[in-house]
């Protein structure tokens, strides 16, 4: 797996954080990077005060991963295309991802929206996320992008371990994600060292644990 290194925020480059053992420097590490680099409100990655909430938390977490994982560029029909994250399936988040990530850009490209019923569609997407409803077809949906540079996120229990690439967790009341490196190797992405160091991590078959 391809690791990029990429550069803490400067806004908070003289705040210092407590002993990286610790639970807590782990929440407020994340903390820092939803909030310094994504200009989330502050609540998002701590609580769920509503109903919709959790989905806020997982909204931003897209948008934070479209940030710290790089798409080689043959993943884009061209310099200028739009970087696409998908829907496959029932979606839900309501109007939460339209209305937080629409007129985003990542990098130089315009972030768009997509919804979908066919996950031979899937293939045209930098980031898709598989709905709980799609649970029956995880094995069909892996299958169908193997070789695709495409970051696969869910949040069906055992997603990570059955072949996706990164799986929602609930930990604490507290939105977590769990990456399988076995997928993210596959993938061709590269990830950010310090998204690794937020995941817990788990390998095909395997129980997650702490990274």
């Amino acid at each position: 797996m391809k690791v990029l290194s990429k550069t803490q925020p400067s806004t908070f480059a003289g705040r210092q954080r407590p002993g990286p053992s610790s639970r807590a420097s782990r929440l407020i590490l994340l903390f820092v990077v939803l909030i310094c680099a994504f200009a989330f409100p502050a609540s998002l990655a701590w609580s769920q005060t509503s109903a919709n909430s959790g989905y806020e938390v997982k909204t931003a977490f897209l948008f934070n991963f479209a940030k710290f994982i790089d798409w080689p560029a043959s993943s884009f029909p061209s310099p200028q295309a739009a970087f696409t994250i998908c829907v496959l399936g029932q979606d839900p988040f309501g109007n939460i991802l339209d209305d937080t990530l629409l007129g985003k850009i990542i990098g130089v490209r315009p972030l768009v929206l997509h919804r979908l019923k066919d996950k031979n569609e899937a293939r045209h997407c930098q980031m898709v996320f598989i709905s709980s409803s799609e649970s029956a077809r995880l094995p069909e949906i892996f299958a169908s992008l193997q070789g695709a540079d495409v970051l696969l996120v869910g949040e069906t229990p055992g997603f990570a371990a059955s072949g996706g690439t990164i799986e929602f967790t609930l930990e604490d009341n507290h939105v977590r994600f769990t990456i399988n490196l076995d997928a993210a190797d596959r993938s061709g992405l590269k990830f950010s060292s310090k998204l690794l160091a937020l995941a817990k991590i788990v390998h095909e078959g395997q129980h997650s644990k702490g990274g």
